[in-house]
């Protein structure tokens, strides 16, 4: 037998072994290089909270490698052992090939200083509602002690309920969906915030399982409000989240029409329905032009949130 014959199928193996990312990206800089590389040629869109490639990339890496991720410089030349580049190279291929969401892949969001869990049962947060509720949604409301009941309508991860929970501490709140998966997922968010005694989680389709009694000082809700026409134009990242949080019939104002009806009937006095509805404010107009809806934006950008007060839904003077 001729033991001098090489198998050319381990010679590919080990040559695998000799090249590659795994053996030739050694420190933190190389991998943020790569990935970023790897992001950009892939065109991923970044309309998940990060505004660029690079930051991703810098979150994604930090993240997977249990590191601050606003101490990226003190990094950059460290090695990194092989078994630890293992994970960088396949989250940075789920996420350049496959343009899985980076809050997917690292099982977590942000809005503001607030972190929730987050996995494909719930779409990932990103809400204008953050800015407002920081404020205790000032000047609409002028006191945040005042308010004693609200409901986050369409509460997905529970993150807007449990920012209404620390924006109006005397308030119990209300967290719904019509989803039990992302209800699910509510859950787990209220109880890292300790808030299972203040936030009750109900799935109900809009107002259904409400009684009259059900009655709010503050509804707020970002409802699904994406048209037929803009859901066939996605990025591939949003069709990884349910696509119920987001597709809303053809102009965009299924539910925004349906609360608009209802929300009369479970609003205290004087109190406040806040609905978002990202860049569709001249459809809402359009649809709406009997109601006096104010409407408010970001300083820098266009106007996403309609408030309206239960006496302007009912039409009393």
């Amino acid at each position: 037998m001729n033991h001098d014959h090489h198998d050319p199928a381990n010679e590919e193996e080990d040559h695998v072994h000799e090249s590659g990312p795994l053996v030739e990206l050694v420190t933190l800089r190389d991998w943020l290089r790569y990935a970023l590389s790897r992001f950009n040629r892939a065109g991923i869109f970044c309309g998940h909270g990060l505004v660029s490639p690079f930051d991703e990339a810098a979150y994604l890496l930090m993240h997977k490698l249990a590191l601050p991720a606003e101490r990226l410089e003190l990094f950059l030349d460290a090695c990194i052992p092989i078994e630890e580049r293992i994970p960088l190279l396949e989250t940075i291929e789920q996420r350049a090939d496959e343009r899985i969401p980076a809050a997917y892949l690292t099982g977590e969001a942000w809005l503001g200083e607030f972190s929730f869990r987050v996995d494909p049962r719930v779409i990932i947060p990103r809400s204008f509602f953050a800015q407002q509720l920081a404020t205790g949604m000032a000047p609409w409301i002028e006191e945040p002690g005042s308010v004693t009941s609200a409901l986050d309508m369409c509460t997905g991860s529970g993150c807007l309920a449990i920012l209404m929970a620390h924006a109006f501490p005397h308030a119990r709140v209300t967290a719904a969906d019509l989803s039990a998966d992302a209800l699910d997922v509510a859950a787990e968010n209220v109880a890292d915030y300790g808030l299972d005694g203040s936030i009750e989680l109900v799935e109900t389709d809009l107002f259904s399982a409400f009684g009259p009694e059900d009655r709010f000082d503050l509804i707020v809700c970002n409802p699904p409000y994406v048209t037929t026409e803009s859901m066939e134009t996605l990025p591939p990242e949003y069709l990884h989240e349910p696509s119920m949080a987001l597709a809303a019939g053809d102009d965009g104002l299924d539910l925004v029409r349906r609360l608009l009806n209802d929300a009369q009937f479970h609003l205290n006095s004087g109190g406040i329905l806040a609905v978002e509805v990202g860049h569709n404010r001249e459809i809402v107009d359009a649809a709406f032009p009997q109601l006096p809806l104010t409407w408010i934006g970001e300083a820098e950008g266009e106007d996403k949130i309609f408030l309206i007060t239960r006496e302007q839904l009912a039409g009393e003077p």
